[in-house]
């Protein structure tokens, strides 16, 4: 599939992970993937710290995924250098199929911010001081929801609110709901206008 209906607002609970250089083996490691879609890898994220057994039957209730307060966040707040590590797309796979739909950190791995983007998961990065505010009224709050606004490139949560950066050709791409793909078909016209052009021999 190359397009979907794209994200431009969202609003929910966060569960807040507060670690730096979360990498993808934690995230999704490498004995579960496995699959040949998208589906299915949601029960398997961060499963060495959900997880008190090999066989996923006990979680670990200190693990802030597990806590009652954070169950059906759509929303994960992170610290520096998320998703670093191998490249894999299981990992934004899997956080979308857990049902995270925006990532907040201090900042992003390169290779796994574009690989947000092309899946429809929104990569969100502020400054340490505006993460301490979110992480401090998330853990005070747990039942609090933030506001994430692509449009306007904004977070918001009580009677804070901060402003992110975002590429242009990110944002539209996430608007519309284009991955890589969808993409080069938005220029159909022209390539067949090209190819069209070509000589015959060609």
């Amino acid at each position: 599939m190359t397009t979907t209906t794209g994200i431009s607002t969202h609003t929910g609970r966060a569960a807040p992970l507060n670690q730096a250089n979360v990498d993808t083996d934690q995230i999704i490691p490498k004995q579960f993937l496995t699959g040949v879609t998208r589906a299915g890898y949601g029960k398997h994220l961060f499963h060495d710290w959900r997880y008190l057994d090999l066989n996923e039957q006990e979680l670990n209730p200190d693990f802030a995924l597990n806590m009652p307060e954070y169950q059906h966040a759509s929303i994960l707040l992170c610290r520096e250098n998320f998703g670093c590590g191998s490249s894999r797309e299981h990992a934004p796979w899997a956080l979308a199929d857990y049902g995270f739909k925006v990532i907040i950190a201090t900042s992003f791995a390169d290779i796994f911010y574009g690989n947000c983007i092309n899946n429809q998961l929104l990569p969100v990065a502020l400054g340490n001081e505006q993460m301490d505010t979110l992480f401090d009224h998330v853990n005070a709050q747990p039942e609090a929801e933030i506001h994430v606004d692509l449009p306007n490139q904004t977070v918001s949560v009580a009677d804070h609110q901060f402003s992110f950066d975002i590429a242009g050709q990110h944002k539209q791409n996430l608007l519309k709901g284009l991955d890589a793909i969808g993409q080069t078909l938005e220029h159909e016209g022209q390539i067949e206008k090209y190819e069209d052009n070509e000589p015959v021999w060609l």
